[in-house]
């Protein structure tokens, strides 16, 4: 069992599918949490991913409420976003863990991310930047989780 990234509300096609490769070389789910700003079968999305997009284990959901009614969420989950001063290598991950990040203009919604405020997580930047690309963001703090998880092997 890998992590589970979950993309809520996601905006940008070309960062859906470059999420969706590191995914699939991660041995991570993906979820996507609807309203989603294109569609996922844009040819955008196609090419980030490349050929990697048919072996993607990909779950798409209607809304915030759908996901959490399917989807068992306590000390299980991490919420990345630029309001907490909690580093995200402070963090805990165990396999099989819940990963969340907000679309790539609005982040999390606020009532997440106060109702699991202990499970914040962020990505210490300077002052000169707002935040990071939404795959470059999931690709260091899923494979900080992998790292710590590592066993000779993904599989």
């Amino acid at each position: 069992m890998g992590f589970n990234i979950v993309l809520i509300n996601p905006q940008i096609p070309n960062n859906t599918g470059a999420i969706g490769r590191l995914c699939v070389n991660a041995g991570a789910s993906l979820h996507l949490v609807k309203p989603i700003g294109f569609d996922i079968d844009e040819k955008a999305v196609r090419r980030a991913g490349l050929d990697y997009w048919d072996r993607l284990d990909l779950h798409v959901w209607e809304s915030m409420d759908n996901f959490f009614e399917n989807n068992k969420i306590d000390d299980n989950a991490h919420f990345a976003t630029t309001k907490t001063e909690r580093p995200y290598f402070e963090a805990e991950f165990k396999n099989g863990d819940y990963i969340f990040f907000g679309s790539e203009t609005a982040g999390i919604p606020e009532d997440i991310l106060k109702k699991y405020e202990a499970r914040n997580i962020s990505i210490p930047m300077t002052k000169e930047g707002r935040s990071l690309n939404l795959a470059i963001s999931t690709g260091i703090v899923l494979y900080d989780a992998i790292r710590q998880n590592y066993q000779g092997s993904l599989c």
